[in-house]
């Protein structure tokens, strides 16, 4: 019904959004220092400062704060820049990726999440939807860059992206080395050249 939230959402400002703030922060957190399983709605309850019936009342479950949590994170952390040219673009957000997942937070977030995925059903769910808000908030760079002429006409925006961020978690996870920003520079700029032949038209 229309005017209506879901449960957990939060409307701006006041004591509910202050609220969902602190309860946000703990869940990011907790992601940084502890594994997935270790994590329950009281210590997150216990991190926010808040009781855990406020948060169970709230949210309901552990799998659904943290899904909140991860979305909003997604939306707020990684800007959306529009600079006009698709080359500046996607090299300011390949930086701000670099930004998040070279500092020991966000690079422990991330391995503790991705690597979890691998065995966990809940966090597999949790990422897919990560994944998901994160991409429909960065689409609108390959939208406006076929608008200008700048890529081919059915650029596909998910392969796009996942192109450019690959080789920066390939550094977290894999190589285990600091992902910097001539990393991120690097690899915008293969994934603009890779673009730009058609490989990721539909």
């Amino acid at each position: 019904m229309r005017g209506m939230t879901a449960p957990g959402t939060v409307r701006p400002g006041g004591r509910t959004a202050r609220t969902a703030e602190a309860v946000f922060a703990a869940v990011i957190a907790e992601l940084s220092t502890r594994a997935y399983a270790d994590i329950s709605v009281e210590s997150i309850a216990a991190r926010a400062g808040v009781h855990k019936t406020t948060v169970y009342r709230r949210w309901g479950s552990k799998a659904e704060i943290i899904r909140q949590a991860l979305v909003s994170a997604a939306l707020a952390r990684i800007q959306v820049p529009d600079t006009g040219s698709v080359d500046t673009d996607l090299r300011m957000l390949a930086r701000a990726v670099q930004a998040v997942i070279s500092v020991p937070e966000g690079a422990a977030i991330s391995r503790g999440l991705i690597i979890g995925a691998t065995s966990s059903p809940e966090i597999a769910a949790l990422m897919d939807q990560y994944w998901a808000a994160r991409l429909d908030a960065i689409s609108v760079i390959v939208d406006r860059a076929i608008g200008r002429g700048e890529l081919p006409v059915g650029t596909d925006p998910e392969a796009f992206m996942r192109a450019m961020a690959a080789p920066l978690f390939y550094q977290l996870l894999v190589v285990r080395a600091p992902v910097t920003e001539r990393d991120a520079d690097l690899a915008a700029a293969a994934t603009l050249t890779a673009a730009r032949t058609g490989l990721f038209a539909q």
